[in-house]
């Protein structure tokens, strides 16, 4: 800090006090009785103010700029305006004190030995307070903290509560004036030691600012400047410039430099990090190097070091401290050594305080710098006013001479690779040395500073005149605006000092990028853009590095950017030279081409011989017309191409009528109708098809494929016809479902039987017509399909528990497979087989529908007689396995159930104990369990009134038959009505060896006379549906003396089952009417039955052959209109 006196005037008197007019143009001073008026500028007294009678103690300017005031001891205020005018004049009963505006209200504060007054411009009076003691000092500071000097020579700080901040600071004289800075960052005290003193806000002495003749009443600063007047005792009015000189040390990346003269900042110029050191003295020089800091305050320097050696960090502690003072103008930390500089000698100190070296330079040291070296070792650049420049090692005592040039020497700065050397002189001129030959290899002028980039050799920027000048290699000087002085150059930043402030300023490379570029020199210009280019800037280096076929250049920058379209294109070309091709020529249309280039890629594909590529490329960016322009008039085989080329581009844009069109005059038929197709344009489809010949069969099927997906089967139909594909014909009238047009086809060719028959058959089996079905599949010779299908149905039938419908697909299927054994001799016994089980099932599931209805209903629709025999008849018949889907369970509870209640005990008994043995359902548990416990109560006997007789030999049989369904005396089969399950009254015979059906037919309808004794005649009543024998009540008595009668005879105790067959004298005796025969188809034989009790009437359907009791029979029919067993509808013809 010094202070530099601006000028100088003295007036007669003491100057009691002085204020500054807020813009700082004026200067208002208490000199005896007048106010004396001066320009700030040049210390002009503009005019004198007399208006007071006695000595003017104090003055005051409004923060406005509009008035002041001065008080005097003549007791009067006196209010000036700007124009040097009083205007306004008030007393107070003793002379004033002082004077002071409010900064806000402009309300003024006049103060006197024993009261203070307020004066606004808003009122007329004075409002007058007392005080009981003298007031010495008013003012309108801004800081929060007071600052007290007083008559016991001490200096403290007091909040505005009252409470002191810190201790009492020593002053050894007596202050007369205290006055803070604008921004309050530094305090003004002058007094009875004839100077005034520079402080701290925190009261810590800086220096001094001038020295005065007498004492220091008055002291103040210029508003927001570092200007200072001061008025002492005898009248000499002092006017100073302070100028605070930057402290500061640079290395790399950090700086650190003086705050508030007191503490240093250290700033990291990347990461824009701040570390403050607080040394509360005053600092006067600092250093900075790799991990120390030197500072230097007025008594010892100070050596800091970094906690760690992260680049980072930014932590430092003391490392040494040197308790001795120091003169000099520059100072130098390294790692092991401090160096100081005074006028022309250097002195090398270790960490210790110890002088190790000493260099005694001809001339004044201008500028010193380090550039590195090994710890204790580290080299110095030197350079010398008379022009010298130095480099010296701090353990070499001999400096060694660079070079010597005749100005004076300012900046210095040394390349990356200590090559070149950088020098401004004092004439502002950069200049750049070869170090080693000594030649200047250019000069640039208006520098103040200079830096080369620390990571490009050929790379330097220097500042001067309001510019930063970066110049690479002999390329002209870029030039940008920049304030200040550039300190450092490292990649793209700039490290610029201006006025008190560090910056690091980003900018771009790309004017020496560029530079580089007009010159083809790739690489060197992709080094730069490392240093930063915009994205824009790589864009380009790698486009003129493609042109320029530099192809690994370009891949870096193309890289850079992420432009895999590029990448791809030179990684195609280098594949290709690895293979051999040789031709720049193309290679540079390919780049061409890939930029928009096109029509120079194309000249260059022609001169290379490649006009296949032009013709490609045109064709694949749609620019037919250029590509017709290339062509001229030349293949027509490429002109087709072109079009076909061209339609499908219109067909891509959503244009398919042009495309359409396009593919027709290029003969692409197939192209053209499937546009026409998707989008169904029909009228287009049916043109095409017509004007085709018909030996182009692909386009002409394939326009029938679109007539038939768009539902216009007549047209498809032409299509086919017109080629002759009566296949395809048949498979529309089928997919059609126009079975008359597919019949009718079909007899005219019968190969295409199956291709008819088949899906029809399928259809009507999708649509429940089954019988219909198989018919059709029996058209089509395909009736293992038909057997297929049914066995599907039923299976899902069981699964779903529809046991009847179950019971009907199972007889239907057993039919089906009797029409197969008839029709295919080699399946015949597998067929019959087949069957039979089926027949069994069909009787099974017909069974368990009413046991299932029952168990699962809440209603019963039987009698519980019908209920009983049904689950007797069901329980035998599951002798040796349970079909699927029926449940033993079901079948027992029925069975208990209802033998309980017809009085079968013994039975119910036995079932009972049987479902202990199963697992049985939670709905049935409780009621098994009740009904297990009351049998018990019953005897253990069944009702003989419910115990079946065989009508062959006359035996009653158990109710439970371990037999199954046969007499377990003479083994004859039961025959049960198909409704209520009762034992009929019919006993099966069979036919002597040599009698066929049709000869036993005609022997029982001879009907040969015997002597009957009966009232009435027999009632025969034949219809379609059934066959029925009804008597009269009267019992007939047939003679004892029955041919048949005498047959039913056996041995008794055998314990094979012994037929009834009967010979032609013993069929001949029969009657037709007591005689019922199952007409089974061949190759099944006929099934023969006697009906023992002729006048209980029994009726058989003709379609499933199952007996009924005739009332039953006519009941169910009523109710369903159809056999409940085959379904068969009673108004259709007997088969």
């Amino acid at each position: 800090m010094r202070a530099v006196l601006t000028w100088r005037d003295k007036a007669e008197q003491c100057i009691y006090d002085l204020a500054f007019k807020p813009d700082g143009t004026q200067l208002i001073l208490a000199a005896g009785n007048r106010l004396l008026v001066y320009d700030t500028s040049d210390g002009t007294l503009i005019q004198p103010l007399k208006g007071h009678k006695d000595t003017v103690y104090c003055v005051a300017y409004a923060k406005d700029g509009k008035r002041f005031a001065s008080g005097s001891a003549d007791k009067s205020v006196i209010i000036w305006t700007a124009k040097l005018e009083g205007i306004l004049k008030y007393t107070h009963s003793d002379s004033i004190q002082c004077v002071s505006y409010n900064p806000v209200t402009h309300q003024l504060a006049s103060c006197s030995s024993n009261d203070f007054g307020l004066w606004s411009p808003e009122q007329k009076s004075v409002s007058k307070h007392k005080s009981s003691s003298k007031i010495t000092c008013c003012r309108d500071e801004h800081n929060d903290i007071l600052a007290v000097a007083d008559w016991g020579q001490k200096l403290s700080f007091y909040q505005l509560s009252g409470k002191q901040v810190g201790k009492d600071r020593s002053l050894n004289f007596d202050p007369c004036c205290i006055s803070y800075f604008t921004k309050g960052e530094y305090i003004l005290l002058g007094g009875s030691d004839k100077q005034v003193s520079l402080f701290t806000k925190d009261g810590v002495r800086l220096g001094t600012i001038g020295d005065q003749n007498s004492w220091v009443w008055t002291c103040k600063v210029k508003p927001d400047s570092n200007y200072v007047v001061i008025g002492c005792q005898d009248g000499t009015i002092s006017f100073y410039q302070l100028i605070f000189s930057t402290v500061h040390g640079l290395y790399k990346d950090r700086y650190a430099y003086r705050d508030s003269m007191t503490d240093v900042i250290v700033q990291h110029l990347i990461t824009e990090q701040k570390v403050r050191i607080k040394c509360k003295e005053l600092v006067k020089k600092i250093a900075i190097y790799k991990n120390r800091l030197a500072i230097q305050l007025p008594e010892r320097i100070l050596i800091y070091e970094l906690y760690s050696d992260d680049s980072s960090d930014m932590h430092y502690r003391v490392k040494e401290k040197i308790v001795k003072k120091f003169e000099c103008n520059l100072l130098v930390v390294c790692s092991d050594h401090i160096i100081l500089c005074q006028e022309k000698r250097l002195q090398c100190l270790s960490f210790g305080g110890v002088k190790e070296r000493e260099w005694q330079m001809e001339s004044l040291i201008r500028y010193i710098k380090v550039i590195g070296g090994p710890p204790g070792r580290e080299g110095l650049l030197v350079g010398l006013k008379n022009g010298q420049i130095l480099k010296i090692f701090v353990d070499n005592l001999f400096a060694i001479v660079l070079l010597k040039q005749a100005t004076a020497v300012r900046c210095l700065d040394m390349s990356a690779s200590r090559n070149k050397l950088a020098v401004v002189d004092e004439n502002d001129t950069c200049l750049v040395y070869d170090i080693h030959t000594k030649e200047l290899l250019f000069q640039e002028p208006n520098a103040n500073s200079v830096a080369w980039n620390t990571q490009c050799e050929d790379m330097l920027c220097f500042s001067g005149g309001g510019y930063l000048n970066i110049k690479a290699s002999n390329f002209p000087v870029h030039q940008q605006k920049l304030q200040g002085f550039v300190v450092g150059y490292n990649g793209s930043k700039i490290f610029c000092l201006h006025v008190f402030s560090m910056s690091a300023v980003e900018v771009p490379q790309s004017a020496p990028m560029y530079q580089y570029l007009d010159r083809k020199m790739y690489k060197e210009a992709y080094q730069i853009a490392c240093l930063g280019v915009t994205d824009a800037d790589w864009r380009e280096l790698a486009m003129e590095a493609l042109e320029g076929l530099e192809f690994e250049t370009a891949k870096k920058a193309f890289t850079r950017v992420q432009d895999l379209r590029y990448l791809e294109l030179i990684n195609s070309i280098e594949e290709r030279k690895k293979r051999g091709e040789t031709n720049n020529e193309l290679f540079l249309a390919d780049v061409f081409a890939y930029q928009g280039k096109f029509h120079e890629a194309a000249k260059l594909y022609k001169r290379s011989g490649h006009e296949n590529l032009a013709l490609d490329m045109y064709t694949d960016l749609r620019m037919f017309e250029y590509a017709k322009d290339f062509l001229g008039s030349g293949d027509p085989k490429e002109t087709k191409m072109l079009i076909t080329k061209q339609a499908d581009w219109a067909r891509n844009i959503n244009e398919p009528k042009a495309a359409v069109e396009m593919y027709l005059s290029a003969g692409e038929h197939i192209k053209a109708i499937e546009i026409s197709g998707d989008h169904g344009w029909v009228d287009i489809l049916i043109d095409i098809a017509r004007k085709l010949d018909k030996a182009e069969r692909e386009p002409l099927l394939l326009c029938a494929y679109y007539f038939k997906k768009l539902d216009n089967p007549g047209y498809a139909a032409e299509t086919y016809l017109k080629i002759g594909d009566l296949k395809s014909l048949v498979q529309l009238h089928v997919e059609t479902q126009r079975w008359d047009e597919a019949f009718a086809l079909g007899e005219k060719h019968p190969e295409f039987k199956d291709d008819v028959y088949v899906p029809y058959a399928q259809w009507l089996a999708e649509n429940d017509r089954f019988e219909e079905a198989q018919k059709a599949f029996h058209k089509a010779g395909r009736q293992g399909e038909a057997v297929k299908v049914l066995e599907q149905l039923t299976h899902n039938a069981v699964v779903e528990s529809r046991f009847n419908d179950a019971a009907y697909y199972y007889w239907m299927l057993s039919m089906q497979c009797l029409d197969i054994a008839q029709a295919d001799r080699g399946q015949k016994e597998e067929m019959l087989v087949k069957f039979h089980h089926f027949q069994h099932l069909a009787e099974l599931y017909h069974v368990y529908h009413s046991i299932q209805r029952y168990t699962e209903e809440p209603f019963s629709f039987h009698l519980p007689e019908t209920l009983f025999n049904i689950s007797r008849f069901l329980l035998h018949s599951l002798s040796k396995e349970t079909p699927l889907g029926i449940s033993k369970v079901n079948t027992l509870f029925t069975l208990a159930k209802q033998s309980k209640a017809l009085g079968a005990y013994k039975l119910a008994r036995h079932a009972y104990d049987k479902l202990q043995g199963l697992q049985i359902p939670a709905r049935f548990q409780k009621s098994i369990e009740l009904g297990s416990l009351t049998i018990r109560s019953k005897p253990f006997h069944d009702s003989e009134e419910l115990v079946p007789l065989c009508y062959r030999c006359s035996t009653n049989n158990p109710l439970l038959n371990n037999l199954g369904n046969v007499c377990i005396n003479c083994r004859q089969p039961f025959v049960f009505s198909a409704s209520s399950y009762e034992v009929l009254h019919l006993v099966e015979f069979y036919l002597e060896d040599g009698i066929t059906d049709e000869e036993a037919v005609a022997l029982i309808d001879l009907e040969a006379p015997r002597l009957i004794k009966k009232e009435r005649k027999w009632q025969e009543i034949t219809n379609p549906n059934s066959q029925t024998l009804r008597l009269d009540e009267t019992v007939d008595h047939i003679e004892e003396d029955d041919p048949f009668t005498a047959k039913l005879s056996f041995e008794q105790g055998g314990s094979e089952f012994v037929p009834v067959v009967v010979n032609r004298a013993v069929l001949r005796s029969m009657s037709r009417r007591d005689v019922l025969i199952k007409r089974w188809p061949k190759p099944l034989r006929w099934q023969y039955f006697r009906s023992l009790l002729p006048d209980a009437s029994i009726t058989m359907c003709p379609s499933c052959f199952q007996m009924f009791h005739s009332e039953d029979y006519e009941l169910l029919v009523l109710q369903h209109n159809c056999c409940p067993y085959c379904r068969r509808r009673i108004d259709e013809a007997s088969q």
